[in-house]
């Protein structure tokens, strides 16, 4: 385990092995057995062949995968302070590890204590968040049991449903790009880090995107 005084972090492992405490290891444990189901399995509406993750089951396999529970102070915690502070423990986390590993490091931070039914909080946060972590390289997405964000090869697979509320964090890469044109922000820091490196396929999305989003303004001008 590691963490601070607003933020727990334990492994995959420690997780199998109890070393959560009681009152919070209930949804720590159903969001493990979640990942280990839900992400690492093909889904016939996803639009695509593989897992509905790719990066799960390497994450699991080599220990690189976190789960994160707030600290109970009995005074209320800041959800978004200890996202920021998340990152600092993400970058730590990182630092020893290989390129190709990097890539593999996930946290996620379970968030019972959020409404289950209304997603707006989370997403809130989330979006404060976002431009910071993307600017540092990095990838922060919310789960949730109602969130109705469209799956990206089939727009009514919900690919972000879990049954605990979560942010997920790990290391942005090249492939990210359909996650991060929400924003002219977002992009251009994606494009900051990865535009000579973009793999024809990306290319070829970022045009369809950019005609796409013109011929949208164009219309909207024309009234």
């Amino acid at each position: 385990m590691t963490g601070d005084d607003q933020v727990r972090i334990w492994t995959a492992a420690e997780v199998d092995d109890g070393q959560v405490p009681a009152e919070q290891l209930p949804p720590v444990r159903e969001i493990l057995a979640w990942a280990r189901d839900f992400l690492v399995s093909a889904h016939p509406d996803l639009g695509r062949s593989g897992p509905v993750c790719p990066y799960t089951q390497p994450s699991l396999r080599k220990g690189l995968f976190y789960l994160a529970s707030l600290v109970d102070t009995g005074t209320g915690t800041d959800v978004g302070e200890v996202v920021e502070g998340l990152r600092t423990w993400y970058e730590d986390l990182s630092q020893p590890l290989s390129t190709s590993d990097q890539e593999l490091l996930t946290i996620l931070l379970v968030l019972p204590q959020m409404d289950h039914q209304d997603s707006t909080e989370l997403d809130e946060v989330q979006r404060k968040a976002k431009a910071r972590f993307v600017a540092d390289g990095l990838m922060i997405g919310q789960f949730h049991p109602v969130c109705d964000e469209p799956g990206l090869w089939n727009h009514d697979f919900k690919a972000l449903r879990a049954p605990v509320p979560l942010l997920a964090i790990r290391k942005l890469v090249v492939f990210d790009l359909p996650f991060v044109m929400d924003t002219d922000v977002h992009a251009e820091s994606y494009l900051e880090r990865f535009a000579p490196d973009i793999p024809t396929r990306i290319r070829d999305q970022l045009v369809k995107r950019v005609a796409k989003n013109n011929n949208n303004n164009l219309q909207t001008a024309n009234g």
